[in-house]
């Protein structure tokens, strides 16, 4: 595959650059592909199942059931119970993820954690274990394919740091340690800093070169908000499609605390947008 190209883009009078990941591929796309890169690279027959968790607006979720119907591998995923709502929604990640073959399991959600807890005792040499938001020591590699892109890209951009949101902080963690000649800037998208610091120390060290921007209030995952969505519009007329989960609060940290040039890894998962917008329609933002 070539490297993803790179655009350049003017947001509020300044300029950015927007490494395009988004548009390796429909599915396996933005830092999912990364991360996923290893297992992507793994011949077929060295599993018949893997097994993940977590939420169902997840883009990890929808890249996983993509390269496991390419694989022809068994696709077993855990959440905790839906809510009405979410089971009869046309649109959106699970709807696709199940279309691709994702078997989905709800798990009483006064038992998932310890359920998820003991699944990894049941893995065989043939099913794998990903965890959630593809958090697994395999993405170290794609990442560092990921860092070389940008050094051979960046010649004739100077710029000195790139920027990515955070959901695990694997994506974030990984190219931090893959680039140390560079600022990586990210902030959490789920939970506050400690949380996203403990789940990136679970993985490796955080290296002094990985900056977390705090966001200046609590924001939950996936709820709606009226400054993300006009975020989002800002975005939209750049002509570049970003995402709704992650996009909006990475670019209002960048916005609000950083003032040099700045590379954007973009991280796909577009094909969320359609369930976000309803949502927001719902909640009276649109």
């Amino acid at each position: 595959m070539k490297n993803s190209p790179i655009s350049k883009i003017i947001l509020e009078g300044r300029e950015f650059f927007v490494k395009r990941d988004d548009i390796i591929d429909p599915y396996l796309s933005g830092n999912k592909y990364r991360k996923l890169y290893t297992l992507l690279k793994t011949p077929n027959d060295t599993y018949d199942t893997l097994i993940s968790y977590g939420g169902t607006q997840s883009n990890a979720m929808l890249a996983l059931a993509a390269m496991c119907q390419k694989k022809k591998w068994k696709f077993i995923y855990y959440t905790k119970k839906l809510s009405g709502t979410q089971k009869n929604e046309h649109e959106g990640n699970y709807v696709h993820a199940l279309r691709l073959g994702m078997q989905h399991v709800e798990i009483e959600n006064e038992y998932y954690k310890e359920f998820i807890a003991s699944v990894r005792l049941h893995v065989n040499e043939k099913t794998i274990l990903v965890d959630q938001g593809g958090a697994i020591q395999e993405a170290k590699q794609g990442l560092e394919v990921l860092a070389q892109e940008i050094r051979d890209q960046n010649s004739a951009l100077h710029v000195k740091a790139v920027a990515t949101p955070s959901g695990t902080g694997t994506t974030a963690l990984f190219l931090a340690r893959a680039l140390p000649e560079f600022k990586v800037y990210t902030t959490p998208c789920i939970g506050n800093v400690a949380y996203l610091q403990e789940q990136m120390n679970a993985l490796a060290r955080i290296p002094d070169n990985l900056i977390i921007l705090e966001p200046k209030k609590k924001y939950h995952f996936a709820k709606p908000y009226a400054e993300f969505y006009n975020i989002y519009q800002r975005l939209h007329v750049t002509g570049i499609a970003f995402d709704l989960l992650y996009a909006p609060g990475m670019w209002q940290a960048l916005l609000e605390q950083t003032d040099e040039k700045i590379m954007y890894i973009h991280s796909g998962g577009v094909s969320g947008n359609k369930s976000m917008l309803a949502r927001y329609k719902k909640k009276g933002i649109i």
